[in-house]
């Protein structure tokens, strides 16, 4: 397709709020000057009911810093509220755009919407085209040798590890944005003003955890590199610690580019002069791979939103106990890391990876909960939430997923012992139990007395014998899978 220099290209964000490293925008910018952003507030995602009122606060400020890095760049980025299917042909056929741009996604329903918006664009006789942008490698890219998607971590790894990495695209400079008579235009067809969170019903009271934009991205990455990513193998497990590079909202709103990420590491590894420095950013590579792993997967594997991968998962007897789940939720179980973990996430808006996993582990495998209500609820709570992260961290955790360790359960009092051995982290989040021992804390084995002078709840459960009781039923489950084949 060829484009002049006055030919409009809209550039549809969507988890990708950044000018800088951002393929399909580089792409449009190479085209035609002429390209504005655009980005809808859908109400199919906004009232669904699962959005947390923090992550919203953070997008709407990635998106305050996107407006302001698109004026800088000599253009403008509009904000519509409605269906995109609606939204985004009417805006195009006002503006009489020449082509929308935008970068793919592994999700099921983003999928989907694409699709449909493609064909209205395009019979509307408005050129389409979409990129790869939020992958280092494309989910065609990353297959095994019978061309199949890969179901396991580490061959997955071998061959995306020995790949070639692309290099950070061109931040947008010198572009064009609508005129005065094209923006009344725009106006007119839907364009609005960017609302508060609270103008969408979001209310977040605390402070961000993360600061939002692309500034605030860059500015973590860099202190990761220069600080934490050198003893990053070890310190990454402690919660108390500011070991990880906490850029996992960033990278789900996309405010920076992946591929600015890999090049930090790439930077980092040419000045080391340690074998333990290498292998601590091959081990923070391997959590992009993760990451990468979890959205291939999603993307061959759409179901994965719906259940349980693995078969034995997907007719378990879960018991659901409504009020084991509620205790789970408020930080109430009894057991000191999970509940510190919990309540973490609930006045904090994160939770470190170790305690995602150590609570995950604790609600399906001590009580017998189905991970998806855990997965929701985590979905109704954090800032960094991505449903294929989500569900594939959950699936983990639960057994139920691509795993071929399936009976790893989590014993609190040895996490918390290993990884919060002077119980700071459970301390910094119930109060209530500062003054205690630090074996009491961390064992979990607190003298009624001190309970109740606390006003701490009992242990809801007895993590050893949920543990047998789980190995049991396991067990029975593969014997009637077995003999259902």
């Amino acid at each position: 397709m060829q484009y002049t220099m006055t030919d409009l290209i809209l550039f549809w964000h969507r988890r990708d709020l950044r000018i800088a490293d951002n393929v399909g925008l580089a792409i449009a910018r190479q085209r035609s000057p002429k390209v504005v952003g655009v980005f809808c507030l859908d109400p199919e995602i906004l009232e669904g009911g699962d959005v947390a009122p923090v992550r919203m606060q953070y997008m709407i400020g990635c998106l305050q810093e996107l407006q302001e890095r698109y004026t800088a760049a000599g253009s403008q980025l509009l904000i519509l509220h409605n269906r995109p299917l609606q939204a985004l042909p009417e805006l195009a056929t006002a503006l009489k755009a020449k082509a929308v741009f935008w970068n793919k996604d592994v999700e099921p329903y983003s999928r989907s919407r694409d699709r449909e918006v493609a064909e209205a664009l395009r019979a509307s006789g408005i050129q389409v085209e979409a990129f790869w942008d939020q992958l280092l490698h494309a989910p065609q890219e990353i297959q095994a040798g019978s061309g199949q998607p890969y179901t396991v971590f580490t061959p997955f790894w071998r061959n995306w590890s020995n790949r070639t990495k692309a290099t950070p695209q061109a931040t947008l400079e010198n572009a064009q944005g609508l005129e005065p008579n094209e923006m009344a235009i725009a106006q007119q067809s839907g364009v609005i003003p960017l609302p508060t969170a609270k103008d969408l019903g979001f209310v977040w009271t605390n402070e961000l955890p993360l600061a939002p934009g692309t500034g605030a991205a860059e500015e973590r990455l860099e202190a990761f590199c220069d600080r934490a990513l050198g003893e990053y193998q070890e310190q990454r497990n402690y919660p108390a610690n500011p070991g990880t590079s906490q850029l996992s909202a960033a990278l789900k709103f996309g405010a920076i580019g992946v591929r600015t990420v890999w090049a930090a590491t790439v930077a980092v590894e040419e000045q080391s002069r340690s074998d333990e420095t290498r292998e601590n950013i091959k081990t923070w590579r391997q959590e992009l791979a993760w990451r990468e792993f979890y959205q291939h997967a999603m993307y061959a594997f759409p179901d994965l939103a719906k259940g349980a991968y693995r078969e034995p998962f997907k007719t378990f007897p879960y018991e659901n106990n409504p009020d084991f789940f509620q205790a789970w939720c408020d930080g109430k179980t009894g057991y000191p890391i999970v509940d510190a973990a919990m309540r973490q996430m609930n006045t904090v808006g994160w939770m470190h990876n170790r305690c995602r996993m150590i609570v995950a582990s604790f609600l399906v495998k001590d009580l017998f909960v189905n991970s998806q209500f855990g997965e929701r609820y985590f979905t109704q709570k954090l800032i960094d939430w991505d449903l294929s992260a989500n569900n594939g961290g959950w699936q983990w955790s639960a057994s139920s997923g691509m795993d071929p360790k399936p009976l790893r359960i989590f014993n609190p009092a040895s996490q918390a012992k290993k990884f919060d051995p002077e119980g700071e982290y459970i301390r910094e989040y119930l109060p209530e139990l500062r003054s205690l021992d630090t074996e009491m804390l961390i064992s979990g084995v607190i003298p009624v007395m001190e309970r109740d002078r606390c006003g701490y709840p009992a242990p809801i459960v007895n993590h050893n014998q949920q543990q047998g009781k789980f190995k049991a039923v396991y067990q029975q489950q593969k014997g009637l899978q077995a003999k259902a084949k």
